[in-house]
């Protein structure tokens, strides 16, 4: 069956609160006037992963579990705007939403509704082998119940990717999705040996690459045995908040693969799309297009 589906984005819809605070841990005190404001937009993970695949000019899907509440109608309406196939499961617990703290040097603190998901929560088998037999490559965002899908997605057939955030190699929530996919990007913010952990994915997983971002120095890229350091990209604009810049990564990665490159390549990608999704403020979302893509890994290149 032919793929009608470069990327099949499965969880991470949601709505975002941005509160800018003047510091970050916030001192105690009885109020803030915070400006520029408090925003409410669509987007969080597995939304800025498809807005990212998508604004690339790879074909996109994302399926999630949604609510019929004002902050489904928000992520409905982002993917409509941006043209971005989804397909939105009925959650009766309502949509995922966060609370988004930003200090002025745009470092971030989310605050998780834990009441919109349950242990319980199940995508239905026949929608995701359904779109996984329509797929390349199938991005599973770590939000419940995304895990349950895995075995699926395996026998599928499709090359899968993840991203296990700030994980602390530790954690049993995130090893399924560790251990499934065949990309693996995480953060270096809570690792004390990043590369003891990176070995760890691939040598007990299916990772032909593993990924750990680390901000402005870059990133740690494992492949073929060896690990290598991908230098930051420098933003083309001024950074004003760090929101998505993961996401934006693994959607640059994801361009690469796709196109059969060297993963250092892809990593390449990855890195010019982070440092532009640094440059976006937290109150709306802007993914980076194929030719500034280009432009930037070729002005990287010269440089």
């Amino acid at each position: 069956m032919a793929a009608d589906i470069d990327v099949l984005v499965l969880g991470g819809a949601g709505v975002d609160t941005i509160v800018h605070v003047p510091e970050l841990p916030l001192p105690f005190a009885d109020s803030h006037m915070i400006r520029p404001g408090i925003v409410t937009r669509a987007g969080q993970s597995g939304d800025f992963v498809a807005l990212g695949t998508s604004a690339l000019g790879l074909r996109t899907h994302h399926l999630d579990m949604v609510g019929d509440d004002p902050e489904g109608d928000l992520v409905r309406a982002l993917h409509r705007d941006h043209g971005i196939a989804l397909t939105a499961v009925p959650q009766p617990r309502g949509t995922k939403r966060a609370v988004n703290l930003v200090d002025p040097d745009g470092r971030r603190l989310s605050l998780y509704d834990a009441t919109r998901w349950a242990e319980t929560d199940r995508l239905p088998e026949e929608t995701v082998r359904a779109l996984a037999a329509v797929s390349r490559h199938v991005h599973v965002v770590i939000t419940q119940p995304c895990a349950d899908a895995l075995p699926l997605l395996r026998d599928a057939g499709v090359t899968l990717s993840t991203d296990l955030h700030d994980w602390d190699g530790e954690n049993p929530y995130h090893e399924p999705f560790a251990l499934a996919a065949d990309v693996v990007f995480l953060s270096a913010a809570a690792l004390p040996d990043p590369e003891a952990t990176m070995r760890d994915i691939a040598g007990r997983g299916r990772a032909r690459a593993v990924i750990v971002t680390a901000g402005a120095e870059g990133a740690y890229v494992l492949a073929d045995g060896e690990v290598t350091h991908v230098p930051a990209a420098r933003p083309p604009e001024p950074v004003v908040d760090s929101n998505g810049a993961g996401d934006a990564f693994a959607a640059g990665f994801l361009y690469g693969w796709l196109r059969g490159e060297p993963v250092l390549h892809c990593a390449r990608y990855g890195a010019v799309a982070g440092a532009h999704a640094c440059t976006v403020p937290a109150t709306r979302v802007g993914s980076i297009g194929r030719d500034e893509l280009l432009g930037g890994v070729a002005a990287r290149a010269a440089g």
